[in-house]
C-alpha cells in the first residue's frame, strides 16, 4: 500500500495546494492521500489575525471538497502541542505498518527539511515527494535529492511539473487589501469573508456582485448612486473609501422585504423593534439591513452602525454614518427640490450638511403626517438646528 500525505498550515488554503495534490496523487497514485492542517506549525508562529486551528481545517475542507481522493484529517489537531511532522509519521506507521509512506512538500520544505525535528527518522520513514515552487527549482530539487540519497539512503520523487508559485502569505496580503475573490476558491473565499479572519475586507465587485442579488432591479440605480457618493464624501473627509463602499453597497439590502419578512430576520438576530419601527418598513430595513450584512459578509462594527442609522441618524453620529446618511439623501439619481443646496453643502461642512438633511426630513415626514422616529427628532438637536 501507498500512503501518501500532504501537511501544511493551510492559512489559507488557496489552488496552488490542491494543484499539488491533484499533481502528486496523478503522478505517484496512491492508495490513499491525506492532507494534513497543523494545528500549531512548530517552525514559527501564525500571524495576526489568522483563524485557529479548528477554522483552518473548515477552510481545508472546502477547498478539498471537489477532490474526493484527497480525505482531509483532523490527527494533528487531536494532539496537543507542536505538530511535528515527525509525530505525525510515527502516528502513521503504527496505523500502517506496512505501508510506503509518502510526504508531499515543496522546493522550500526540501532545502530545509535537514531543520526539520527528528528529520533523519522521517528519512528512515518515508519517501519525499517534491514539487517545484518557482520556474528553475527543479534543478536545485534534483541536485539536493542525489545528495539525500547519497548520503542518508534517502528515497524522493522528483515531481517535474509546472511551478506551484502562490503562497498561503500572499494570499493572506491580498485579503487585507479587498482582492483575492479571483484567486481562492468560492467557498473558501465567502467563508474567509464572513468571519474576516486575516484582517479580510470583500473585494468590492464580489460584493456588488452579491448585494444586488437581494435588491429589486429598479433600486440598483440607487445603491451605486449610494456608493459612488459614499466614496466620494470618504475622500473629501478622510474616510475609508472602502469602508464607506461596503455601507453604501449594502444599505438597502433587505430594502425589498415585506414587513413580514422584516420581522423573521428580526426574530432571528433578536432584534426587537419599538412601536414605530413594526409600523414603517421604511425604518425597519434598516436595522435588519445591518443584522445581515454582518451575517453574511462579516462587516465590521463602523459599517454596521453605518448602515443601521442610515435612516433616522442619531445624535454625535460618526463620520462614516454621516457619510452614509447623506450619501443616501443626495446621491446622483436623486431629484427633489433643495438637493443641490445639500449636495453642496455635504462637502463645505459635513455637520451643517446632517443639521439641513435631518431637518429636510423631519419637514417631509410633517407633510406627510407621518410620526418621525425619536432618534431623528434626538439627532436634530444635536446638530443645533431643530426648527420644529
Amino acid at each position: 500500500m501507498r500512503l501518501a500525505f500532504y501537511g501544511g498550515s493551510f492559512n489559507p488554503p488557496h489552488p496552488a495546494h490542491v494543484r499539488a495534490c491533484r499533481l502528486a496523487y496523478e503522478s505517484l497514485k496512491p492508495d490513499k492521500l491525506l492532507v494534513i492542517p497543523a494545528a500549531t506549525p512548530p517552525h514559527k508562529p501564525l500571524p495576526d489575525g489568522s483563524p485557529d486551528a479548528n477554522e483552518r481545517m473548515e477552510l481545508t475542507r472546502i477547498a478539498f471538497r471537489d477532490f474526493p481522493e484527497a480525505e482531509v484529517s483532523d490527527m494533528e489537531l487531536r494532539r496537543e502541542g507542536r505538530s511535528y511532522s515527525s509525530d505525525t509519521v510515527k502516528e502513521l506507521r503504527h496505523e500502517y505498518p506496512d505501508a510506503e509512506l509518502v510526504m508531499i512538500m515543496g522546493t522550500d520544505m526540501l532545502l530545509s527539511f535537514e531543520q526539520w525535528h527528528e528529520w533523519e527518522y522521517i528519512l528512515s520513514e518515508c519517501s519525499l515527494a517534491v514539487l517545484p515552487r518557482e520556474e528553475g527549482d527543479i534543478a536545485g530539487i534534483s541536485r539536493e535529492a542525489e545528495r539525500l540519497r547519497s548520503r542518508n539512503g534517502a528515497r524522493i520523487y522528483v515531481l517535474d511539473v509546472a511551478p506551484l508559485p502562490m503562497s498561503s502569505s500572499g494570499m493572506r496580503e491580498m485579503l487585507v487589501n479587498r482582492r483575492g475573490a479571483d484567486e481562492l476558491d468560492g467557498g473558501v473565499y465567502t467563508r474567509i469573508i464572513k468571519t474576516r479572519d486575516y484582517g479580510a475586507k470583500p473585494q468590492l465587485d464580489w460584493l456588488r456582485e452579491r448585494a444586488y442579488k437581494f435588491l429589486k432591479p429598479t433600486r440598483v440605480p440607487h445603491v451605486a448612486g449610494c456608493e459612488h457618493e459614499a466614496v466620494k464624501l470618504a475622500e473629501r473627509w478622510g474616510e475609508d473609501t472602502g469602508d464607506a463602499a461596503e455601507a453604501g453597497i449594502l444599505h438597502d439590502i433587505t430594502k425589498k422585504l415585506s414587513m413580514a419578512e422584516q420581522l423573521n430576520l428580526a426574530e432571528k438576530y433578536g432584534i426587537v423593534f419599538d412601536a414605530l419601527e413594526r409600523q414603517n418598513l421604511k425604518l425597519t430595513h434598516a436595522i435588519t439591513g445591518a443584522a445581515l450584512s454582518h451575517d453574511l459578509f462579516g462587516v465590521t462594527g463602523r459599517v454596521y452602525d453605518a448602515i443601521r442609522w442610515h435612516t433616522t441618524g442619531k445624535p454625535d453620529m460618526t463620520l462614516l454614518e454621516k457619510i452614509i446618511y447623506l450619501a443616501d439623501y443626495i446621491e446622483p439619481t436623486r431629484d427633489f427640490e433643495g438637493v443641490e443646496p445639500l449636495r453642496a453643502l455635504a462637502y463645505e461642512d459635513i455637520d451643517a450638511a446632517m443639521a439641513l438633511g435631518l431637518q429636510m426630513s423631519l419637514d417631509e415626514l410633517k407633510q406627510g403626517g407621518i410620526v418621525p422616529h425619536s432618534a431623528t427628532v434626538e439627532a436634530l438637536k444635536w446638530y443645533g438646528k431643530d426648527k420644529t
